[in-house]
């Protein structure tokens, strides 16, 4: 799990019997992970017999992996973070086995746009999204990489709102009563996945779903 963050992907390929490597570039993420993990296994959700977890501070770009190293990577909201994404492609495509599988996902086109339209402070920051992809230039990029695209899809429909109304009223104002409140409900809904807003995000994430996820293969 290429910049993990705090670790959602990395905790949910582990709860389904995965061997995971989550690495990110901040200490405190890093750390973040490594305890949450441990509280797994404290509280019983894994076994350190029959899964494998570790969690690495490093480089996209200097991955610390031999070749071939990864069945499975998964690269969510990260490249559009990074300079010389091209590199970084190349990176995860050089530690994927052949046969192996990837997921990329980055912000989608035109949720992005409007984003960057209603706020500078959403990406004019250090560490922010530098520049907005196009699925053609993404997948471009990719088999350049040596990778194979074998679908793509669209997610979090129900997130592209939320951002929307942050960049309103601003992305670090978290006491606007609206945010508040829009927060309280995606907390909710990942937290107990009731089948009405289930069915709202499919319905809405091809519409304006705020990720693009691209699905990778390396021959």
């Amino acid at each position: 799990d290429l910049g993990c963050g705090f670790g959602r992907h990395a905790y949910e390929a582990a709860r389904r019997g995965a061997h995971v490597i989550a690495l990110d570039a901040g200490e405190d993420e890093v750390n973040g992970v490594a305890g949450t993990f441990a509280a797994m296994v404290e509280a019983g959700e894994l076994s350190p017999e029959t899964t494998r977890v570790g969690v690495v501070q490093g480089d996209a770009l200097h991955l610390p992996f031999v070749d071939g190293s990864f069945d499975r990577v998964v690269c969510s909201e990260v490249l559009e973070h990074i300079p010389d994404d091209e590199q970084a492609m190349a990176e995860l495509a050089r530690v994927l086995r052949p046969g192996g599988t990837m997921a990329i996902t980055v912000p989608r086109c035109v949720p992005e746009v409007i984003n960057w339209m209603l706020s500078d402070e959403y990406h004019n920051v250090p560490g922010g999204h530098i520049r907005i992809y196009r699925y053609r230039q993404l997948t471009a990029r990719l088999r350049a990489a040596g990778l194979t695209v074998t679908g793509h899809g669209y997610a979090h429909g129900l997130h592209a709102p939320y951002w929307w109304l942050k960049c309103l009223v601003g992305t670090t104002n978290e006491k606007n009563f609206f945010v508040r409140q829009y927060l309280k409900f995606l907390t909710w809904d990942i937290v107990t996945g009731p089948r009405f807003t289930r069915t709202l995000d499919k319905i809405t994430s091809p519409l304006w779903g705020k990720s693009l996820v691209v699905y990778l293969e390396k021959k």
